[in-house]
C-alpha cells in the first residue's frame, strides 16, 4: 500500500505518520511538502491514498485538489485542512475528495476517516449540510481540470503575481515555454488576458472575495 502526506507542516506529517504506522505497518508512506514535489512524486499515479493540505505551497486554496482529481480520478484524496468550517468540508467533497480532516481531530478520529475512506466510503463530517458551491466556482473548476501539470504550476505562479522569467526559473525551463504555457492556459480557462486567468482562479481560493481583493 502507498500513501502519499502531502502537507509543508513537519510536525503534523510526524503525527500522521505515526497514526498510520501503526495502523497500516506494511505501508509505504511517502512525504512531500509542496505541490512541485507531490506531481514529481513517481508513485502517485499508483497511490492508495493521497492526504493533501489545502494550502501548503502551490496548492492555491482548492485548484491543487480538482486538477489532481482531472489527472488522477480513481486515487482517493483526503483533504487535511486547519480550517474545519461546514463551508471548506463541502467545497473539498464537492470538488472530489473522499473526505476531510480537520488538523484539530484527535488520532481516532483520523484513524477511522482513513479507514472509511480505504474501505471504498465517502467521510463527511457534515453530511447533513445543505451548503453548495457557486456556478462560478464550478465553471472555474470545470477549466482547471483541462489543464497539464506543467500548465497549472504555470497558472500557480500567475496567481501569486510572478513574472515569467520567476516561474521558468522556479520550474526549470526555459521564457520561451513559459511564454508557450501562458498561451495555453489562457486559451483553456477561457480567458483574455493573465488578470482574467488570475481572476477565475480566485473562485476557487478558501476566501474567493479576499482573493479578488487582492488582485484587484
Amino acid at each position: 500500500m502507498y500513501i502519499l502526506i502531502a502537507d509543508d507542516h513537519p510536525l503534523f506529517r510526524d503525527a500522521l505518520r505515526e497514526i498510520l504506522t501503526r495502523a497500516y505497518m506494511d505501508a509505504r508512506l511517502i512525504e512531500v511538502g509542496d505541490i512541485g514535489a507531490l506531481y514529481a512524486a513517481e508513485s502517485l499515479p499508483d497511490a492508495d491514498l493521497l492526504l493533501l493540505d489545502l494550502t501548503m505551497p502551490g496548492a492555491h486554496g482548492f485548484s491543487a485538489l480538482i486538477h489532481l482529481r482531472g489527472l488522477y480520478p480513481t486515487l482517493p484524496i483526503v483533504v487535511v485542512s486547519a480550517r474545519s468550517d461546514a463551508l471548506t468540508m463541502r467545497r473539498a467533497l464537492a470538488h472530489g475528495a473522499m473526505g476531510f480532516i480537520p488538523k484539530s481531530a484527535d488520532a481516532q478520529t483520523i484513524g477511522n476517516a482513513v479507514a472509511l475512506v480505504l474501505s471504498g466510503e465517502i467521510y463527511d463530517p457534515f453530511a447533513h449540510s445543505e451548503l453548495a458551491i457557486s456556478a462560478e466556482e464550478r465553471l472555474a473548476a470545470s477549466r482547471i481540470r483541462e489543464l497539464t501539470p506543467a500548465q497549472f504550476r504555470v497558472l500557480v505562479g500567475l496567481c501569486e503575481g510572478k513574472l515569467n522569467k520567476q516561474i521558468a526559473y522556479e520550474l526549470g525551463i526555459t521564457e520561451a515555454t513559459i511564454k508557450a504555457h501562458v498561451t495555453q492556459v489562457l486559451r483553456k480557462l477561457g480567458a483574455n488576458n493573465r488578470t482574467q486567468a488570475v481572476t477565475l482562479a480566485a473562485d476557487l481560493a478558501l476566501d474567493p472575495d479576499a482573493a479578488r481583493a487582492v488582485e484587484i
